[in-house]
């Protein structure tokens, strides 16, 4: 009779990511690790840091002898779901107040690039012009 395996989605997995509910992801396979916390050699931080993705790499670059790998069987408690995650399109809602038409744009940028610099030439220059004066 073929084994059941459990399939989780990596936003599944990554919801269990406190000490009191941790789980990795490591090469396809789902670890509820949240027992083994306290024993694992290099601290549970390193654990925990390790969910809410794919921690293969991490797990890989530690250089895990073969007891540990063996030992993660214990805490394996389903797969990685393989199909691609559904992407739901995003919508746009824009209110007719909150619309910008072409023409409010073109003012904002003339007041924003041309009349705020204007202002202060011309201030400069009548300052220059009152300065001359005196003289």
């Amino acid at each position: 009779m073929p084994t059941i395996t459990k399939l989780y989605t990596l936003q599944e997995a990554s919801d269990h990511n406190k000490k009191e509910d941790c789980w990795v992801v490591i090469d396809g396979k789902v670890y509820d690790v949240t027992s083994y916390l306290d024993e694992h050699p290099g601290g549970d931080d390193v654990l925990l840091a390790a969910t809410g993705k794919d921690a293969t790499d991490d797990f890989e670059d530690a250089g895990h002898s073969q007891t540990a790998r063996d030992l993660m069987k214990d805490y394996c408690i389903g797969e990685l779901d393989p199909s691609p995650p559904q992407i739901i399109p995003e919508l746009e809602i824009v209110s007719k107040q909150q619309s910008i038409n072409l023409k409010d744009l073109l003012q904002y940028k003339i007041l924003r690039y041309c009349a705020v610099p204007a202002a202060m030439i011309g201030i400069a220059v009548v300052v220059g012009l009152l300065y001359n004066r005196k003289k």
